[in-house]
């Protein structure tokens, strides 16, 4: 079976369709890909909204892409946003306009998701990638809004950081500061400078880098004229140097014809090429990949591998585990307390699979949040649960929407506080996030996951793992924790025996803990 699919991505700086042939043999091919420049983004980064002028232009193209769409007959779609409409106040307003106008309905989605999509594009396109993250490797992914470094090591994503260190800004910056060409240069390294030196200190300390994948429209650009590009191979430090000497020697005018673009593009080449350059000497890598993939790439990935199409051989969700785990590290939690939490969190939650009604995303959101459940002790112990949630909507967790984020925050919030269902409040609109759900559903999974959650931390309640061997099962209306642990459960029987209110208030059955006589 083979489906036609469409991707559009409406980016700060162009509107991108990609059509795709998808078949079951676990293969996307490209089938055509059309794109249009459109300056969102300096909209929204000058005025805080997108323009009459641009909301018509935006529509008038789309109308034109859902043309194509069907002259192709495709048989799916999907339109995400990103950082333009994201930013800007009037977003809702032009979603709303383009589904009236055009019928595509657009999906904002956050950065995390984002970056997310861009690296199941290169997993998916190429197959050396996860051979070449079994050694120390950041995957640069540079949009027109802003720079987003991930490391890489064997196998694992063990940092992310979003930069604001876009080509269009750095763009907008270099213009408003009417220098010469010589003291623009210099500009524009002393502000790549500000952010990576400070990456450095805080992430690469004892990092070995040696490979750097580059991702994105800007670095494609730049690449498009070298004979790397041509031969699909990387570049070194000295390879890049010559590419940079030679568009820091260009005019505008030069530029424009040397990488057949035109005016706005050419202005971004610069900014582009100091980016790049000082990546590779801060980092120390060897070489640097230039990928060929788009978002729209990442979109069909992800469709394909939604729709059980694709199998990706790197485990992308295992990523977003280990992002958490990290974030907890670096608040101090305790990471023995943390592992029997979510041990025992995931064998309620297979347990009650009949009763909660939850899929494999909920319990990857539940175990986010037992990684995260104790990080806000790190700032006071006396208030952490608010602290937690400040920290965790605060931070970048890869892979999640921001309404996901919410989730994950106030079950951490209320895993041991009075959960209220009319104090929880939600920023992130639901119809709007990818599952399209009401309020009140989004509030019931939380109130299900801080239930499992508090009886998971009741199972721990001495910190001294006493119920690690234990089994978890569903007899009649209870669920049994039995465990042949020899020696006194007092506090840990306690503890669930006062979680246990809740946790029968909201699935209906009563836990109870078993301890196995000897002898």
């Amino acid at each position: 079976m083979i489906r036609t699919f469409a991707a559009i991505n409406v980016g700060a700086f162009e509107l991108a369709l990609g059509i795709y042939e998808i078949s079951d043999k676990n293969r996307i091919r490209p089938v055509d890909f059309i794109k249009h420049m459109i300056a969102l983004g300096s909209d929204t980064y000058y005025e805080g909204k997108i323009s009459y002028q641009l909301a018509e232009e935006l529509c008038d193209v789309l109308e034109d892409f859902s043309r194509i769409m069907k002259g192709y007959q495709v048989d799916d779609y999907r339109a995400y946003a990103t950082s333009a409409l994201r930013e800007a106040r009037n977003s809702q307003i032009i979603i709303e306009q383009v589904r009236v106008r055009t019928g595509i309905e657009i999906r904002v989605i956050s950065n995390s998701e984002q970056r997310f999509l861009s690296y199941k594009a290169v997993a998916a396109r190429d197959e050396e990638f996860t051979n070449i993250i079994q050694q120390g490797t950041a995957i640069v992914d540079m949009g027109f809004g802003s720079l987003q470094i991930s490391l890489f090591d064997k196998d694992c994503l063990v940092a992310t950081q979003n930069l604001p260190l876009g080509a269009v800004p750095m763009k907008e910056t270099l213009a408003r500061a009417r220098v010469s060409v010589e003291t623009e240069r210099a500009l524009a390294r002393e502000m790549v400078d500000n952010e990576l030196v400070t990456f450095r200190k805080m992430y690469l300390k004892d990092r070995d880098i040696r490979t750097l994948i580059a991702v994105g429209e800007p670095i494609m650009m730049l690449y498009s004229k070298t004979e790397a590009w041509k031969q699909r191979s990387p570049l070194s430090l000295e390879e890049l140097g010559v590419v940079f000497e030679r568009v820091r020697s260009m005019t505008r005018e030069q530029i424009e014809d040397a990488f057949d673009v035109n005016a706005d593009y050419a202005a971004m080449l610069m900014p582009t090429a100091v980016i790049v350059r000082r990546l590779l000497e801060i980092t120390g890598a060897e070489k640097i990949w230039a990928s060929r993939t788009r978002l729209v790439d990442g979109i069909a990935a992800e469709y394909a591998e939604d729709k059980k199409l694709l199998k990706l051989n790197h485990n992308f969700a295992n990523d977003i585990i280990v992002t958490s785990r990290n974030l907890a590290k670096r608040y101090k939690c305790y990471m023995p307390h943390v592992q029997a939490v979510e041990d025992a969190a995931l064998k309620i939650f297979d347990a009650l699979k009949k009763y909660h009604g939850m899929k494999a995303r909920e319990r990857l959101l539940l175990q986010i949040a037992v990684n995260l459940h104790s990080c806000g002790k790190f700032v006071t112990m006396r208030y952490a649960n608010d602290c937690a949630y400040n920290i965790i909507m605060s931070t970048e967790i890869i892979g999640l929407s921001h309404l996901e984020r919410e989730i994950v925050a106030n079950v951490v919030k209320y895993h041991e506080q009075k959960f209220e269902y009319d104090e929880v409040e939600l920023s992130a609109s639901p119809t709007h996030d990818r599952f399209r759900q009401s309020e009140e559903s989004v509030i019931l999974r939380i109130a299900k996951l801080t239930a499992i959650l508090r009886l998971a931390n009741s199972m721990d309640r001495s910190h001294l793992r006493k119920l690690q061997d234990a089994r978890v099962s569903l007899k009649e209306n209870q669920l049994m924790i039995t465990t042949g642990y020899p020696d006194d459960l007092t506090l840990e029987a306690m503890s669930i025996a006062e979680k246990g209110d809740f946790f029968e208030e909201i699935f209906g059955v009563r836990p109870v803990l078993k301890q196995k006589k000897r002898g």
